[in-house]
């Protein structure tokens, strides 16, 4: 949690975090330059410049890959979560990393003739007409472009200047992006190799990144609890009490679509929003301490009676009215402006 914008609050785990990551990418390279020339067998020779462009181009496509993939992880698995965390740093270097690429790329075909080495990489191929030699390159640019802006737009600054909401849909631009990447590689390297070893294991990412994305959404599916109409007034019925375990949540989707997350706090119940205020991290997973649930993403706590983290912090989510009916907990989808407090339901004399 940040309550002024700095360029990075370094701490321990981030320290660690980036340097796994600077050691991963440094030992994906070597081994692409030193071990895989054998393997990956191409049409037409190709200069160590090109090799060490491909190999800069293969590292930000494994990386695109396990960004994509740490998501659903963490919502099948908690004990993903540490990759979540500092998920954003992966960004940023994939973003290093894909732009080296194409540094390769311009500084080897694109520099000695008379016209601009950028001028001559939108000018080069203009065949769009056609499937076998399609220009490639277009759609590396876009994916470059996408990742750019991700990662200028990955500090909280931009979330709180966009708003939570605009800043998240802004980056679903990965997934276009990095659909744009598979076609860069499908339209270019891979139509110029005899080997399919290189071909077999972009798709197997790909099927990797697809299954584990439909697996989470099929678990968060069967994990949120239908609810059903109360017989009076406009309460929503959530679960029975004895289905809240102490100190955590029951997270259920609202007939209006909103997703709420009633916490049993010792022997009260209280609601608020499922979805941080930081970015929608699921508050429902999270664990009550002191009457605070942290968000299990990125660690953003927020009092569960009104909502609002503490001070110094500012952020805040809405809360909800709940009560239990003849052992049945149910909440007001009337959801009440963010940081507003509602008088804790106490539980003496309910049935568990």
């Amino acid at each position: 949690m940040s309550v002024k914008y700095v360029p990075v609050q370094w701490n321990r785990n981030k320290y660690i975090y980036d340097a796994i990551l600077i050691v991963g990418i440094m030992a994906f390279l070597w081994i692409f330059v030193n071990l895989t020339p054998g393997i990956l067998d191409h049409e037409r020779a190709i200069t160590g410049q090109i090799h060490n462009a491909r190999a800069f181009g293969a590292c930000a496509f494994f990386m695109m890959t396990a960004i994509l993939t740490i998501g659903p992880l963490a919502r099948l698995d908690t004990r993903f979560l540490p990759l979540l965390y500092n998920r954003r740093h992966f960004g940023v270097l994939t973003v290093f990393v894909a732009i080296t690429h194409a540094g390769f790329i311009l500084n080897w075909y694109f520099v000695g003739g008379p016209m601009d080495k950028y001028l001559a990489l939108l000018a080069s191929n203009t065949g769009y007409g056609r499937l076998l030699g399609f220009p490639f390159e277009a759609f590396g640019i876009f994916s470059l472009l996408c990742l750019m802006i991700l990662a200028a737009t990955s500090h909280d600054f931009w979330m709180k200047f966009l708003t939570p909401r605009v800043w998240k849909s802004l980056h679903y631009l990965i997934y276009p992006a990095y659909a744009s990447v598979m076609a860069h590689i499908a339209f270019g390297v891979l139509q110029d190799q005899t080997n399919p070893v290189f071909g077999i294991i972009v798709v197997i990412c790909v099927a990797v990144t697809t299954l584990l994305h439909l697996a989470a959404a099929w678990a968060e599916r069967t994990r949120l609890d239908p609810v059903a109409t109360a017989a009076e007034a406009s309460w929503e019925t959530i679960c029975a009490l004895g289905d809240i375990a102490q100190n955590h949540a029951r997270v259920a989707r609202l007939s209006n679509g909103e997703r709420v997350a009633v916490f049993r706090n010792h022997d009260t119940l209280s609601a608020i929003s499922n979805a941080c205020a930081h970015q929608n991290g699921p508050l429902g997973e999270g664990k009550i301490i002191n009457c605070l649930v942290t968000c299990p993403w990125h660690g953003f706590q927020y009092d569960v009676t009104n909502g609002r983290s503490p001070a110094p912090f500012t952020e805040k989510v809405p809360t909800y009215r709940v009560r239990v009916v003849n052992g049945q907990v149910q909440v007001d989808p009337d959801a009440n402006p963010p940081g507003t407090f509602v008088e804790p339901y106490a539980l003496s004399g309910d049935t568990t």
